[in-house]
């Protein structure tokens, strides 16, 4: 039997992330910060690394240098590693010259360098997923059943069919049919595939694993742009496609209230995703920076990271990333706070506004990004669910104030419905 040794990871980069804009404003998406210290992309390569699969590359073509530069700092193997983890940018060539135009034309923009690294099989992931998975059982579950292709399925209950690409699988283990995102009642009904009223529906989780030679073949002979709505289907009629089932937690964070939602997850005592697993950690960059400090705050159910100065604030629910300076006086509640990139150094300048949140401030039921400097006494309030607005300094995107990377809101703004 093969072994994870032979397989190749391929991630993608990603378009331009307009459903998590403005985090997206001036970065990939999966170089958007989630849990306080890590980026998106740090989960697919973990995944990868746990799994014993070693060999990963990202392909990236937007507002990519934060990513280029996450991932160099970051994933170096030893010098006595084969492994590695290398960036795949589009580029001109003399056979191509446009843009990536969708996942399966990013991957096949790049078939020469995968048959390059002489890879048997080639695993596709998403860079904006989370999620701990072993794909060496999913790789395992395609050997032993025969495939040329797995999807990785997720069980799902017919209110979610609306927002997933739903498949119907035999007893044999192989895909027989798909739907992109069914709404009709029948039409779901038709494509039960669990004996389970919960979730008897199996939706695709955008993880997918060729052989190579199979990928290759598909690539070359369906002038397609997607994997999951446009080469799946068309592979289900003419290879062997099996679907590997797989009942952990997963959530696609593709838009700024799953966004929210899964960082703010993280608080609870004991949170759907474990960032505490000692087998199969996520790995990041490292940081040599101090431990926070705690001068008289109130905390309940708050995810802090390293660096961090607290003074007399009372924060809930709410997740503090790398660096956050928060002053006295300061409530937070139901926020995600992402830190800053750095010190501020020159402790006897006076800034207009200071890094971090400011004296008295009120804060609820918002998305901080980095390095933003909210001054003293401002209150900033969630919108009804499904508002979006546009400010001068600020974003209201599913009712979820946003404030954009390195943004200044002056003392006493108001941002409330």
């Amino acid at each position: 039997m093969p072994s994870t040794k032979d397989i190749l990871a391929v991630i993608m980069g990603g378009g331009q992330g307009t459903r998590l804009f403005p985090l997206t404003k001036v970065r990939a998406k999966p170089a958007v910060p989630i849990a306080g210290k890590y980026r998106l992309i740090d989960i697919p390569i973990s995944n990868c690394i746990n799994s014993n699969i070693d060999r990963i590359a990202l392909l990236t073509q937007f507002n990519s240098v934060s990513l280029h530069r996450h991932i160099t700092r970051t994933y170096n193997f030893d010098p006595f590693h084969r492994g590695w983890v290398q960036i795949w940018a589009a580029e001109q060539t003399v056979i191509n010259d446009t843009w990536y135009q969708g996942t399966a034309d990013a991957v096949r923009q790049q078939l020469f360098e995968i048959h390059s690294t002489g890879a048997d099989y080639t695993l596709i992931l998403a860079g904006d997923h989370l999620y701990r998975m072993d794909y060496g059982l999913m790789a395992k579950h395609l050997w032993e059943n025969g495939g040329d292709i797995s999807i990785a399925l997720q069980p799902v209950s017919l209110d979610a069919a609306p927002r997933l690409g739903i498949l119907k699988r035999g007893e044999d283990q192989t895909i027989r049919d798909f739907v992109e995102k069914p709404t009709d009642p029948e039409l779901q009904r038709s494509f039960i595939s669990r004996d389970d009223p919960a979730r008897p529906l199996l939706g695709s989780m955008g993880i997918y694993l060729f052989k190579t030679a199979v990928l290759d073949e598909l690539l070359r002979t369906f002038d397609v742009d997607d994997f999951g709505k446009e080469l799946i289907p068309e592979a289900i009629h003419s290879h062997k496609v099996v679907g590997y089932e797989f009942e952990g937690y997963w959530e696609d964070i593709g838009t700024m209230r799953s966004f929210y939602n899964a960082n703010l997850a993280l608080t609870r005592p004991f949170p759907p995703f474990n960032f505490y697993d000692v087998n199969q950690p996520i790995y990041t960059h490292a940081r040599f920076l101090p431990g926070s400090v705690v001068s008289g705050a109130q905390l309940k159910d708050v995810s802090l990271s390293d660096g961090c100065t607290i003074g007399r604030a009372e924060i809930s629910h709410s997740v503090i990333g790398l660096r956050s300076q928060v002053q006295d006086g300061a409530v937070i509640k139901d926020t995600v706070i992402m830190g800053a990139d750095y010190f501020e150094e020159d402790t006897h300048k006076v800034y207009s506004v200071p890094l971090g949140i400011g004296e008295n401030s009120h804060i609820e039921g918002a998305i901080i990004d980095k390095n933003a400097r909210i001054g003293s006494n401002v209150v900033i309030k969630p919108f009804p669910p499904g508002t979006d607005q546009e400010g001068e300094n600020w974003f209201v995107r599913d009712g979820i104030p946003v404030i954009p990377k390195s943004t200044v809101i002056p003392s006493s703004t108001v941002i409330a419905p």
